[in-house]
């Protein structure tokens, strides 16, 4: 007997989105069929999902769990752990989240990752994986070791060209040691991971700003300019194709860093785009409003035209992923802030990144159900070595599914959330939620009612396929 079937709804698949069954038994997906194909009495339990959408469960490829937060204090506070994070996910549809296991002293690699397994493990509801982040002096052990924890099933290493802010000094990687990153990157098939800024160009806008006295907040942009992005991109670019390194260019801000991607492309360089729900949707003058931090992650939000350009990248392949830059705090953490160089990143999205994005890309730009699937859930599983077993409905794959209701027809209200204590998406349309989410078999959310065990999720070790890191697959 199979453990449960979701019927009737409108399932979106590899193959496209038509009315169908999906069959569970244990773990995973086991049949994908006709409506009714399968009588209720050979499965153990029956969900309805007639007149709902059913998708692969969302995967965020970018969030900071229990993450270390520089204060204008000089002290450091710390972002909500995985255990208010992944609970907030999976209220939301989202059944997969990368972290990063950032080396912040010099120790050993497999030190950096058994000390945030020390956060993670029995301590997240939903399944999750970790980017290796180099900062600062890349050091020869560190270079030797790199290539075994690739290998390993750590196979995407996240590097800084910027410091971010003055007060976080040592955070950049310097360019000889990107290089030769890079070399063990191509050798043992892994993925760059990259945050790229141009760190003359940005320090040298805090430094003018400072000297005249425009240290507001509002003024961010000038400073994680659109130019800064272009300088490092097509650095960073140029530095992969030397060596034939596949890219992930993270939380691309700016209509210039989607022309360095969509240039590269065309060049048949392996290099794929993430941007964020952040950046598609408030720009500049979102700072002008009440709280305006709320809105902010590093880099800066640009303008309406950078906006245009980053919707024009989801649909013709230069942005293959929209993640969240997670960063879960209180309202107050969030803007303990006000000027340029103390404003706190990120942001609380988690949770309605999937329903902000159906209500935007399906039912006000009319993208297809598999394109807004593609963008928020099957692109960072086959970018970032997961596919098939997750970011499909199939047969074999993990029976990670969220069912969305759209009938809903309200906004976003922050009483109806899991995380932080304010939400810059409140009061945004909505016109999708998930009513159930599924993870690995197991109902965790239905009708709102949260069923997830805390050691329900499991890490997940990961391997580049060749087809994504020899010329762009998506």
């Amino acid at each position: 007997m199979l453990d449960l079937i979701v019927r009737g709804g409108t399932v979106v698949t590899p193959h496209g989105a038509a009315v169908t069954d999906v069959a569970v038994d244990g773990e995973t997906i086991a049949a994908v069929t006709a409506p009714g194909a399968i009588p209720d009495d050979a499965v153990g339990h029956v969900i309805d999902a007639g007149g709902r959408i059913v998708i692969p469960g969302g995967i965020d490829p970018h969030v900071h769990c229990k993450w270390h937060m520089p204060l204008p204090d000089g002290s450091v506070g710390y972002t909500d752990g995985p255990e208010v994070v992944s609970r907030a996910a999976l209220h939301g549809g989202t059944t997969t989240l990368i972290d990063f296991a950032a080396r912040m002293e010099e120790l050993p690699l497999r030190e950096v990752i058994a000390r945030r397994d020390a956060d993670w493990v029995d301590n997240c509801y939903c399944d999750y994986s970790y980017h290796v982040m180099l900062l600062g002096d890349v050091e020869p052990p560190v270079l030797d070791e790199l290539e075994a924890v690739i290998t390993d099933g750590y196979p995407t290493v996240k590097i800084f060209t910027t410091n971010i802010t003055p007060n976080r000094a040592g955070r950049m990687v310097h360019f000889g040691d990107i290089w030769e990153v890079f070399k063990i990157i191509t050798r043992t098939g892994g993925l760059g991971v990259i945050h790229a800024e141009d760190n003359d160009l940005v320090m040298h806008m805090y430094e003018k700003l400072i000297r005249e006295g425009r240290v507001s907040f509002h003024n961010l942009a000038e400073v994680h300019s659109a130019l800064s992005e272009d300088l490092s991109f097509r650095r960073v670019i140029r530095l992969a194709e030397s060596e034939r390194t596949p890219l992930y260019m993270m939380h691309v801000s700016a209509a210039t860093g989607v022309h360095a991607i969509r240039e590269a492309r065309a060049r048949g360089l392996a290099i794929y785009g993430e941007t964020l729900h952040q950046y598609m949707l408030f720009n500049t003058e979102d700072y002008k409003r009440p709280n305006g931090q709320i809105y902010h992650t590093y880099p800066s939000l640009k303008s309406p035209a950078d906006q245009a350009e980053l919707w024009a990248g989801t649909l013709d392949g230069a942005i293959n992923s929209v993640a969240t830059d997670e960063i879960c705090c209180t309202l107050k953490l969030k803007t303990v802030g006000n000027r340029i160089d103390d404003t706190t990143g990120g942001n609380a999205g988690v949770e309605p990144r999937v329903a902000v994005m159906y209500h935007e890309m399906v039912t006000r730009r009319g993208y297809s159900l598999e394109r807004f699937v593609d963008l928020v859930s099957t692109n960072a599983a086959r970018i970032m070595g997961l596919y098939p077993r997750k970011g499909a409905i199939a047969v074999g794959s993990d029976a990670d599914i969220a069912i969305l209701d759209t009938s809903v027809r309200r906004k976003v209200r922050l009483e109806d959330l899991h995380e932080a204590d304010y939400s810059p998406w409140e009061g945004h349309d909505i016109t999708a939620w998930p009513v159930t989410t599924l993870l690995r078999g197991k109902v965790v959310v239905e009708n709102g009612v949260f069923k997830g065990g805390l050691a329900d999720g499991q890490y997940l070790k990961r391997s580049i396929p060749e087809s994504i890191r020899i010329a762009p697959a998506l």
